[in-house]
């Protein structure tokens, strides 16, 4: 991967260390516990959270907040735990997220096609309230006509309430990484 000086953001390792959850970010010293641990970096080799780092260091702003690869982390936070520094790679990713949302790298329609987040079909909706119930998150909420809505920026993608609709009113896309794990699972 080669860079030009066009593609280098100088502020941007500031920006996200001024951001909320990015504060943390300059303890990192690439040790690699948090890759070892990581489980989307076993089933893709591409991700890599210290390669992450390295790119947010590097000014590499438009090329990572453009990028698939930040959106495969699965915020599972095992990392959190490994870590010597505690760097706390996830708030960092968050972080980011929040940044590509805020600045247009982003939309909630992209998430949504990038199986990032469950959405609901309100034509469906039987209003059972199965969907809040199940969510350990709290994330899908009855709206003022009763039906039910799901913050496209909270919803962690975890397939629960699709699974639980009983009518089949929410809806998730597979998402790439998941396709990706599926494809080394099947080697």
């Amino acid at each position: 991967m080669s860079v030009t000086t066009k593609e280098i953001t100088p502020a941007f390792n500031s920006e996200v260390t001024k951001a909320q959850g990015g504060q943390h970010l300059n303890r990192c010293f690439s040790c690699g516990a948090c890759s070892g641990i990581c489980p989307v970096s076993q089933a893709i080799s591409d991700f890599d959270p210290r390669k992450i780092i390295h790119m947010v260091r590097m000014g590499l702003k438009d090329r990572l907040l453009k990028s698939d690869l930040l959106w495969f982390c699965s915020q599972c936070k095992s990392c959190v735990f490994v870590c010597p520094q505690d760097v706390r790679f996830a708030e960092i990713v968050q972080a980011l997220w929040d940044m590509a949302y805020e600045q247009g790298y982003i939309t909630d329609q992209d998430t949504l096609d990038k199986g990032k987040s469950a959405w609901v079909e309100r034509d469906k909706c039987v209003s059972c309230l199965t969907c809040v119930r199940v969510c350990p998150w709290e994330i899908p909420k009855i709206d003022g006509e009763g039906v039910a809505t799901i913050d496209v920026r909270d919803c962690k993608a975890c397939g629960i309430c699709v699974a639980e609709c009983p009518a089949q009113a929410i809806m998730l896309n597979q998402s790439q990484d998941e396709i990706l794990i599926a494809a080394c699972g099947s080697k």
